[in-house]
């Protein structure tokens, strides 16, 4: 400990001033990371940051690619939506990344979690590292100040417009450090957020010639068309949907201090998830659906993936409830 002041004393005025600022620093992302300060109020209310020019020209490429699918239609390009809407909406981001990553409501063997990690990148919402720190947060804070994608700050803001700021590098790190620590430990996901956009570019790039040598050029293109924009804006807004429209509208079979909600249509659209309220109840529920009529494809696929063996410690019954902060 002396030495440790000795040092100090000996650093000219400018180096510890320059040392104590990026110990400030550090703390004040850590703190904002926790959510012990109104983060995402900051970003409504006066916000003066930065933008995230990533992820808006990703999504501003995306929307304006699918414009074409009216000129690009074709019927292996329509199947090959429906395919890819199934294999990335669900086996990529209800099963893999939410259920799986997120919430840890089954464990599976490790290439066949970093198989539905893969397909969940190639939903478009990022990398699995990313989806699941700001899902993490999202349930940490859900409708309180904290929640990155609450509609409490505007209907448009929970489910899309909340994508655009950025916090700046120091506190997404933190961020990332405080709700995914799990993954920054795995190699295969930090290997798959490196190399989330190339995953993209070959698919496309696969779709266009494998529609090339079947069908001709213009059935490649409409397989690019089809594929890496109407059914990416497809899957992005269903999965959106959850967090705007499963927050406002519905009904609740559960007394949860958020605002979530139960509601059919996104239910179905988005392979269980829209029974929303149910899962805010019971995070790590494997289940979703809890009265008869609430269809729940994710979870048949769990179950599937357990007779099969290569699903186990399935969280089928509900964990006693803890009231949200």
């Amino acid at each position: 400990m002396n030495d440790m002041v000795v040092a100090t004393a000996k650093e000219p005025r400018h180096q510890r001033a320059a040392s104590s600022k990026r110990r400030n620093a550090k703390a004040g992302a850590a703190q904002r990371a926790s959510g012990s300060t109104r983060w995402v109020a900051d970003y409504v209310h006066g916000w003066t940051g930065s933008l995230d020019w990533k992820s808006i020209i990703w999504l501003g490429l995306v929307h304006v690619g699918a414009l074409a699918a009216p000129w690009t239609f074709s019927w292996p390009g329509l199947a090959a939506f429906l395919i890819l809407y199934f294999v990335t909406g669900c086996l990529g981001i209800t099963l893999g990344y939410h259920r799986l990553i997120a919430h840890g409501s089954f464990k599976t063997y490790r290439p066949v979690r970093w198989l539905l990690a893969a397909l969940g990148g190639l939903a478009g919402e990022g990398s699995a590292l990313m989806w699941t720190t700001f899902h993490r947060k999202h349930h940490a804070f859900s409708d309180q100040p904290g929640d990155p994608h609450s509609p409490r700050d505007g209907a448009w803001w929970s489910h899309m417009l909340w994508l655009g700021p950025h916090p700046g590098k120091a506190v997404h790190r933190a961020l990332v450090e405080h709700y995914a620590p799990d993954l920054l430990r795995d190699r295969g996901m930090m290997f798959l957020d490196r190399t989330f956009l190339l995953w993209h570019i070959l698919l496309g790039l696969g779709l266009y010639f494998l529609g090339h040598i079947l069908w001709g050029p213009a059935v490649g293109l409409s397989l690019v068309v089809w594929r890496m924009f109407v059914r990416l804006v497809w899957v992005l807004h269903i999965t959106w949907l959850v967090n705007s429209a499963s927050h406002m509208w519905g009904y609740r079979n559960y007394e949860t201090s958020d605002d979530s909600r139960n509601l059919w249509w996104v239910g179905l659209l988005a392979f269980g998830e829209g029974w929303h309220n149910n899962h805010h109840a019971f995070q790590r529920m494997a289940r979703h659906g809890h009265k008869w009529w609430e269809f729940d494809l994710t979870y048949c696929i769990i179950l599937l993936l357990e007779r099969l063996g290569l699903a186990w410690n399935v969280v089928h019954h509900p964990a006693p409830r803890r009231r949200q902060q």
